[in-house]
């Protein structure tokens, strides 16, 4: 089943795909710099060690989120991959959900980064398949989690000028249209996964039955036998493992939602860090709807308006800091793995599949 993917890949992965989300993010950011931003604001962003120092701890946050990937998918293989072959795969990974809508992401590329180290294609369908349970599951438990700690008024509703009832019924219209839909894909792979791994194997085989993709049927029986094998491996776990995969996702996207908190406290003394951590999640929530590659602009634009109330400066500038913290904000979390993925991806590419073809 392999045979269907070095094409698509490789045409994913192109410059092209790197040069557009950021040029949207970047486009975005700039308009939005142009119009809120002004000599005020940058005077409030007062750039010192201690400021030096928190955007250190918020970008640590953000080694800590890979360190939780990369030692989870090292205990969901088994520890058949290495640590520098799963930083390799993560990395490739992170890349091309960065250059992909957040609808799409990178989940259909893992199974190929997986099975370019020699993890079979059904069991790297299976990883990728738990990673996705997993990483969904996380949403799943910690939005009611959170509405019964903070509650819905506290967690929509915000005082900033600008964002009015319109502005937060929309936030609150994504938010649970983006938690139905993890919901639903949560009982799916849950239902799949755990329970009739069959529903699975048979829905990829009743896919390539379709006409174009017919040539790769033989192909697809194997893979899908392979998962529904990797399938009752994965439920004769005991509870050791399951504990640890799941400590290490609530470590990889609780430090991912710590981001903020640090870089705030780089300029501001910030007395509810719960309400930002909060507001975060819902944030990411929101972008699993979003249409563009890595949710560029739109992350910036909500984030910003969203957090603007927390910020303890005059109302009148809020929403302008509010702006260059999730400007900054992006530029720890997001633009790196753009840089990553186009230092490692021409490599990969070209060992795996140019030279492999000659």
């Amino acid at each position: 089943m392999s045979k269907i993917y070095p094409n698509q890949l490789i045409h994913s992965l192109k410059p092209g795909k790197i040069i557009l989300p950021a040029l949207i993010g970047l486009a975005v950011a700039g308009w939005l710099i142009f119009v809120e931003i002004n000599a005020d604001t940058i005077d409030i962003l007062d750039f010192t060690w201690k400021s030096a120092f928190w955007i250190l701890v918020a970008w640590l946050f953000m080694v800590g989120r890979d360190l939780g990937y990369i030692i989870r998918i090292r205990i969901l293989t088994d520890n058949k991959l290495t640590w520098r072959q799963a930083f390799r795969v993560i990395m490739l990974w992170e890349f091309t959900s960065a250059i992909t809508p957040s609808t799409v992401g990178g989940t259909a590329m893992a199974v190929v980064f997986l099975n370019k180290e020699k993890i079979s294609p059904g069991r790297s369908a299976a990883v990728v398949l738990a990673t996705s349970f997993l990483d969904e599951l996380y949403f799943i438990i910690m939005l009611p989690l959170i509405l019964l700690i903070a509650g819905p008024h506290t967690l929509f509703i915000t005082s900033q000028q600008g964002t009015g009832m319109a502005f937060l019924n929309h936030l609150m219209l994504l938010t649970t249209i983006g938690y139905v839909l993890i919901l639903v894909w949560v009982i799916i792979v849950g239902y799949g996964l755990f329970f009739n791994p069959h529903a699975i194997r048979k829905m990829i085989t009743g896919f390539f039955r379709l006409p174009l993709l017919r040539r790769w049927h033989d192909a697809a029986i194997k893979a899908g036998g392979d998962i529904v094998e990797s399938s009752y491996e994965l439920r004769k776990k005991g509870c050791p493992f399951w504990i640890k995969t799941i400590s290490a996702t609530f470590l990889s996207w609780t430090s991912r939602y710590w981001v903020v908190n640090a870089i705030l406290v780089a300029f501001f003394t910030i007395n509810d860090h719960f309400l930002i951590f909060a507001r975060q999640l819902a944030t990411w929530i929101m972008m699993i709807i979003s249409p563009s590659p890595g949710g560029s602009g739109f992350a910036e634009l909500i984030l910003s308006r969203y957090i603007a109330d927390t910020i303890p400066v005059d109302a009148a500038v809020a929403g302008s800091v509010a702006l260059a913290t999730a400007i900054i904000w992006r530029v720890i979390s997001y633009y790196p793995y753009l840089i990553a993925g186009a230092l490692i991806t021409p490599g990969w590419i070209d060992k795996n599949f140019i030279k492999h073809q000659k």
